[in-house]
């Protein structure tokens, strides 16, 4: 069989899809690694919303994604960036989606932390109109509903402490009263102005070594309360540098979508955990490449995940807030879902040659458990374009 897949210019070039996936079993948990996938939330397509009105979220097939994503031994970060936190998914959302997965994971025994923000604090036309006051009880109403689910919590940045903070103090005082209350350790999330531009300046400063120093006295002040951290920005060497200072105890979990097998991999002087949004089409693989890690296998570990790294480069390029589309259309291809549908109307937000590279870079990995099955959906959605042919 062959596709016509679009290329540059209104042109087009035949694929010829492969025939066999690779076929990862199920398995328990990884040895080695702590390992999270973000995963997506699957939109009901039948629902008449509208894109800025409240998401219309399909459960049975969200929740069928986290048992598939646990069913490998992966970890769960829920209500996260991946889950079109604040881009699709608002805080009513997303607590309902807290309560739901946390409750699936009990029953199953898997793993699941849960995002905690401020998102219910709305932008208006002047921006953030709050005080510090409202940020923390903000975190703190978020931080109750995570901690009654049962799930450990992971304090992302907030677009509203971002706002009103006048430089580092406040974020340390922010923070420091949050883990002064949490009940468990949790884990900290610096999500970078390249997934979210209302987070430049992060820590209280545009200066990326500043922002560090003021993000380490977070942690030094409190170690006991924090069981990791989660960083997304990109920078490989900063992760390394970063992860190198963390007391003894604390995690770091990468989240760095374009240097993961190196990170994960580590070297002399340590290694990164991961909590990946990638991770979300790659479940399978990524868990087959981990076990394989498990047995002190490191070339072994690369040579699966390494080929990886040019589809995830492909879903996060600039700009790079929108690689959820992509992750989405790869759960419809896989056939974990019946639709290619998005809460917000995000299925729109890339083109379609960008969506035809990655069908052709997933299905070249592998990775559609029906081959056959993704290349129907993918000619569908040529036709739905006018462009099959």
């Amino acid at each position: 069989m062959t596709i016509h897949l679009p290329g540059p210019g209104g042109t087009t070039r035949a694929y010829e899809p492969r025939a066999e996936p690779l076929s990862p079993t199920p398995g328990a948990p990884f040895a080695s690694r702590v390992v999270f996938s973000a995963a997506h939330v699957v939109a009901d397509p039948y629902a008449d919303v509208t894109p800025d009105g409240p998401a219309a979220v399909d459960w049975d097939a969200t929740l069928a994604f986290r048992r598939h994503l646990w069913s490998h031994g992966l970890g769960v970060a829920e209500a996260m960036d991946t889950a079109q936190r604040g881009m699709g998914l608002d805080w009513a959302g997303a607590a309902e989606l807290i309560r739901r997965s946390a409750a699936e994971a009990k029953a199953v025994g898997g793993r699941i932390a849960c995002g905690v923000g401020t998102d219910q604090l709305s932008v208006t036309e002047i921006g953030y109109p709050y005080g510090l006051d409202e940020v923390r009880a903000a975190y703190e109403e978020q931080l109750a509903v995570c901690e009654e689910s049962g799930a450990r919590a992971i304090l992302m940045a907030s677009r509203a402490l971002c706002a009103v903070a006048k430089g580092p103090q406040d974020y340390l005082e922010v923070y420091g009263h949050l883990l002064r209350q949490s009940a468990e350790p949790v884990i900290l999330h610096w999500l970078g102005p390249m997934f979210d531009p209302a987070l430049e300046g992060y820590w209280g400063s545009t200066d990326l070594d500043a922002a560090t120093r003021t993000f380490l006295d977070v942690i030094a002040a409190h170690p006991d309360k924090v069981d990791g951290i989660k960083v997304s920005l990109l920078d490989a060497q900063r992760e390394i540098d970063l992860r190198r200072k963390l007391p003894d105890g604390v995690r770091c979990y990468t989240g760095d979508d374009f240097h993961y097998p190196e990170l994960i991999a580590g070297d002399d002087r340590g290694f990164s955990h991961a909590l990946l949004g990638i991770f979300d089409p790659l479940g399978p693989l990524a868990a087959a490449a981990v076990r394989t890690l498990d047995t002190g296998d490191v070339p072994g570990f690369r040579a699966l995940l390494d080929p990886t790294v040019e589809l995830s480069r492909h879903l996060f390029q600039t700009p790079t807030r929108y690689y959820k589309t992509g992750v989405v259309l790869l759960a419809w291809l896989a056939g974990h879902q019946s639709h290619f549908t998005m809460v917000g109307g995000l299925q729109s937000a890339r083109s379609l040659p960008h969506l035809a590279r990655a069908y052709e870079l997933a299905d070249g990995l592998g990775l559609f458990p029906d081959p056959a099955l993704a290349e129907s959906r993918m000619k569908h959605l040529l036709s739905v374009y006018g462009a099959a042919r």
